[in-house]
């Protein structure tokens, strides 16, 4: 099997003049792209797309035209016949048939823009995506949002009565899309088929109906609900597996295949239907979606045998900007996120592992020269090390670690005013103008030095957060202490593993609660200090 040729794109020159692609014309040998490049928009405009191009001069064209491609995402040579022309210009505007829920569907096509040279297609940009799905959403219901404070729940405790006594307002959860992939073996929950794009799907109905009742039963109370989508490599969906990950290596989850017409195809059909059944209040509704976990560490958490940094963000990419059409054309007012870990700038040469600021730096930019999105941002700030609650007592080597300047090696919720400071960056913000979603969905304290110091961390933390604009939510790991996770020195959860609450459970209800002054106080005090202003940085 040929596999895709896979990008290296140079630091700097990630913009829509500068990029080459390679193409070819009726088979014919493979040319390079020369002269000026061309900055090509796609959006949808009715039943139909409008792509528009524009450069710095007029291209040089053979017969004085130009020429509009649609190629799927795993194509990285012109593949297709032409769809439309235009008179060579520096500015030109084609339209096409944008064929939704089709076979011929243009949803998740890379639109280029070509010139006759030699006889040759020759490719003027790197491939434009559409930038609007959300206008053929058939759901826009309104998002929930009831406050910052969250908590990754146990779902064994949905029904017991915590989850209204602790006051969450907001949740998020893992979902292996693995999972729903294939016909159902149990017969009292009927395989659920899905007809998308000209190709009928299979999805299982038990998984179906587990997420039904875990989401349903989240909206009913009044919880926003964020989904995280992961790529297991269990055997049920082989094809969501990128070519470049099936090499052995041993890890948590895998990039998803946008390389191969089946890999791409099942991403696609897989998160449209995930996304428009939890976007009412049915079955439940999932506001954000999360697309991978903390994928800037490529060796744990989001596999492929790419080592280059830009290379490896742009196959992410590729996979994001498929869940992002499909989710958007289906649910207009919901946030897709990228997630990273806590390490920020610590330019250390390790083997699949990437700074937080640089993997969001090097996505921006390719998300931008292919038509910028209004993609969002989670991240995990926990303290470090992870193990210490009392981060203010630890060790002068890891309080070196944690910096208020955007060279800092981690980010905390100590000092989380830096990264929300960084998007507010010019080249960062969204479409819009406006700065990005920000979600914090896993913050822990461990209870192994004292409930005292956790809770104590815990309510600075969310101090930060409730006084930070641009931060959207901070979600606490977790209801309960997991036994492997315990094992590791990291007890993060409100009960212990008996059920039975710690002090921290009274401590998390009181976050925004009518106490929450006294629980401030004595953080304040724990901490050595007398005033919030002292430890919190407003935004």
């Amino acid at each position: 099997m040929k596999l895709k040729h896979v990008r290296t794109l140079a630091a700097g020159v990630i913009t829509a003049a500068l990029l080459v692609l390679t193409g070819v014309a009726g088979g014919a040998d493979t040319v390079q792209a020369a002269g000026p490049g061309m900055a090509v928009t796609a959006v949808i405009s009715g039943t139909e797309v409008s792509v528009k191009a524009s450069g710095t001069s007029v291209p040089a064209s053979d017969d004085g035209m130009l020429y509009l491609f649609a190629e799927p995402v795993y194509s990285d040579a012109i593949t297709t016949s032409a769809l439309a022309s235009s008179p060579a210009a520096a500015n030109a505007v084609f339209t096409t048939p944008l064929n939704a829920n089709s076979a011929d569907s243009r949803l998740y096509s890379k639109f280029i823009v070509a010139a006759v040279r030699g006889g040759q297609y020759v490719p003027l940009n790197t491939g434009a995506y559409i930038v609007n799905p959300e206008a053929i959403a058939n759901r826009t219901f309104g998002r929930t949002q009831a406050g910052k404070k969250g908590l990754i729940i146990d779902p064994a405790k949905l029904n017991n009565g915590e989850l209204r006594d602790l006051g969450v307002k907001q949740t998020a959860l893992t979902l292996p899309l693995s999972r729903f992939i294939g016909p159902t073996e149990n017969p009292t929950y009927p395989t659920v088929n899905y007809s998308y794009n000209g190709r009928n799907y299979q999805f299982n109905g038990l998984v179906v109906a587990e997420y039904d009742n875990l989401f349903g039963t989240l909206t009913r109370n009044g919880i926003q609900i964020t989904a995280q989508v992961l790529n297991p490599n269990d055997g049920r969906a082989p094809q969501l597996i990128h070519p470049l990950a099936k090499d052995g290596f041993q890890c948590q989850y895998y990039t998803f295949n946008t390389a191969e017409k089946d890999g791409a195809d099942y991403l696609a059909a897989a998160m449209a239907f995930i996304a428009e059944r939890y976007s009412d209040g049915q079955h439940g509704r999932v506001d954000n979606w999360i697309i991978g976990n903390e994928v800037n560490k490529r060796h744990e958490w989001n596999y492929v045998a790419i080592s280059d940094l830009n290379a490896y963000v742009n196959e992410y990419a590729e996979g994001f900007r498929i869940c992002y059409n499909a989710i958007k054309s289906r649910n207009a007012n919901a946030k897709v996120y990228i997630c990273m870990d806590q390490q920020w700038d610590r330019n250390r040469p390790e083997a699949g592992k990437y700074d937080s600021k640089d993997f969001i730096d090097s996505f921006n930019a390719i998300v931008s020269a292919g038509g910028n999105i209004d993609w969002a941002l989670t991240s995990h700030p926990y303290p470090v090390p992870l193990t210490w609650a009392a981060y203010w007592t630890g060790d002068a080597y890891y309080k070196n670690l944690v910096k208020h300047n955007v060279s800092t090696a981690y980010m905390t919720m100590e000092n989380i005013e830096v990264m929300t400071d960084y998007m507010c960056s010019p080249q960062l913000l969204a479409p819009d103008g406006q700065v990005r979603s920000i979600l914090l969905t896993e913050v822990g304290y461990t209870t192994t030095q004292g409930d005292d110091y956790a809770c104590a961390a815990m309510v600075l933390g969310y101090q930060q957060a409730a006084n930070n604009q641009h931060i959207d939510g901070m979600i606490m790991a977790g209801q309960t202490d997991h036994p492997v996770e315990i094992a590791q020195g990291l007890a993060l959860g409100l009960n212990n593993v008996d059920g039975s609450h710690k002090g921290t459970y009274d401590c998390f209800k009181q976050l925004d609660g009518p106490n929450a002054s006294s629980y401030i106080q004595r953080a304040l005090a724990l901490r050595g200090v007398s005033d919030l202003g002292q430890v919190v940085y407003p935004r």
